[in-house]
């Protein structure tokens, strides 16, 4: 069905209450022609009974239509779109117990009508007549075309169902019944088993009743007809209680199918997999369940990728594995700063969009070589960056990782500077210092946002020694305290001792050939 195509009532009343009424019909015809005849075939009032019986037919499909109609009024779709109000989508839950609720009653009135209101009108009501019609009309007739009408619905309304719950939340509309599985089994077992044995009882009795004051030769025939009508009775009884025993399977299979269809996907990695919710049982329950697991699944990624967009993945992955404390701890690590050159008379002359896009492009860069090497960039501070090696992982040979990672970022930043050039637009500089020194390490702020941070006087040192890239003109500037963790690895050429702001003694530095 499409949206705006048909009304659904109609398309269900076709696929359900059609063929449901004209089966409980049948088996109405069947049970009063072969198992309890309520009167001689020659004493019907053929022409009368069929007037009867297709007014009244009319009258009770009319009931059924317009009751249904104005039940389901509110879950039609309007201008192309399905409601998701509250009502509807309690309505939409409880439709398939509403069709079959209407059909009985439309069944306990036929009993009424036919069993009791007929004979009357021809002057032949019994209590005994009126009694076997009920019971045979309703509970026999009635219970079956009943529990079709439920089975039916609800088997083709669970794909029109979703369009009420784009979310999947069944459980969250309050005031809808909830067949439980073993409670659907538990009917469905009454339905196979009372109804046959109902059948065989009652016929069993009307046969018995007969024989009294037969002659042997048509007490014969009498035992003979019911032995034929019970093989018959239990091979329909046993035809029909194996179909519903496969459609009530079905119905309980196709959603464990769907789930496990679902639990596969994620299994390969697909956390956009979700699982149908089509029932408003345990199984629905479980889908709903499974589904609220994706999504948080889906979200803990998302927070280890986002994660790891502050710190490398080895970083991530050792933070998020519990390996590694972000309480305070002392640590021995190597700082980097690196910062831009002649950076205000370059925002002064360029309009802020493009230095914004061109500080993203530097910063992409230098990132990358700074993961690269295991670092972990602790902020970007306006045209600055601040990274640190050996925290919160402990690595040896941090000093090395991060003069690698220095040369590793001259190196793209002489890239991105030709790209710039063949682009009409001037180069850019930076100045790198880099020292190693024990600090504190750990999660620094408030109680409502923190973030990890290095506290110690190598943090500053470090920031001054890049700054004496200006005084020297050089790129690249290592501490004594550096170096002396390389190994001579690397060309450093030694410059004049220096004091800085904030330090009493002299600083020994290198510039990194």
């Amino acid at each position: 069905m499409r949206e705006g195509d048909h009304r659904w009532t109609a398309w269900l009343q076709l696929a359900v209450l059609v063929p449901a009424n004209l089966i409980g019909a049948l088996v109405s015809f069947t049970y009063f022609v072969f198992v309890d005849p309520l009167a001689p075939p020659q004493t019907y009032e053929l022409a009368g009974a069929v007037r009867f019986f297709v007014v009244d037919f009319a009258l009770l499909a009319g009931i059924v239509s317009i009751w249904s109609n104005r039940w389901s009024r509110v879950l039609n779709p309007v201008d192309g779109r399905w409601p998701t109000s509250m009502e509807a989508r309690r309505r939409a839950l409880l439709l398939p117990y509403a069709l079959a609720g209407i059909v009985f009653c439309a069944w306990a009135l036929a009993g009424l009508l036919f069993g009791v209101i007929r004979p009357l009108t021809i002057g032949r009501f019994t209590v005994e007549r009126a009694i076997r019609f009920i019971f045979g009309n309703t509970f026999i007739a009635g219970t079956a075309t009943t529990a079709l009408t439920f089975l039916l619905a609800e088997h083709l309304w669970r794909r029109e169902l979703p369009k009420y719950f784009p979310e999947g939340d069944l459980s969250a509309v309050p005031g809808a019944f909830r067949l439980r599985v073993r409670t659907r089994l538990l009917v469905i077992l009454l339905l196979v088993g009372v109804l046959p044995l109902s059948v065989l009882g009652v016929m069993s009795y009307r046969r018995a009743e007969s024989l009294p004051g037969m002659d042997p030769a048509g007490a014969a025939q009498v035992m003979g007809s019911l032995l034929v009508a019970i093989v018959f009775i239990a091979i329909v009884g046993s035809l029909a209680a194996v179909g519903l025993a496969l459609f009530v399977a079905a119905s309980v299979a196709t959603p464990l199918r769907e789930v496990q269809g679902a639990m596969r996907e994620v299994e390969l990695g697909n956390l956009d997999a979700r699982c149908p919710v089509v029932t408003n049982d345990e199984i629905g329950a479980a889908a709903e369940g499974f589904n609220r697991m994706v999504g948080g699944l889906k979200e803990r990624e998302f927070l280890k990728e986002t994660f790891g967009k502050y710190v490398s993945r080895e970083v991530r992955d050792e933070i998020l594995a519990g390996r590694v404390s972000l309480e305070g701890q002392a640590r021995e690590v190597t700082i980097l700063f690196a910062d831009l050159r002649d950076f205000t008379p370059w925002v002064e002359a360029t309009s802020p969009r493009e230095v914004v896009r061109d500080l993203n492009e530097y910063f992409t860069e230098m990132d990358r070589a700074i993961r690269e090497h295991r670092g972990l960039v602790l902020q970007f501070i306006g045209d600055e960056i601040e990274a640190a090696f050996g925290a919160p992982v402990a690595y040896p040979a941090h000093a090395e990782m991060a003069v690698r990672a220095a040369l590793d970022m001259r190196r793209r930043l002489a890239a991105w500077n030709a790209e710039r050039e063949r682009a009409g637009k001037a180069p850019l500089r930076h100045g790198i210092g880099i020292h190693t020194g024990s600090v504190l390490a750990g999660n620094i702020g408030s109680s409502e946002r923190q973030s990890y941070a290095l506290v110690g006087d190598p943090v500053n040192l470090a920031s001054r020694i890049q700054s004496l890239n200006k005084e020297f003109g050089s790129d690249i500037l290592v501490s004594g305290d550096t170096r002396r963790r390389l190994d001579g690895r690397f060309e450093l050429v030694p410059l004049p001792a220096v004091r800085v702001k904030g330090k009493s003694v002299e600083v020994e530095v290198y510039r990194l050939a």
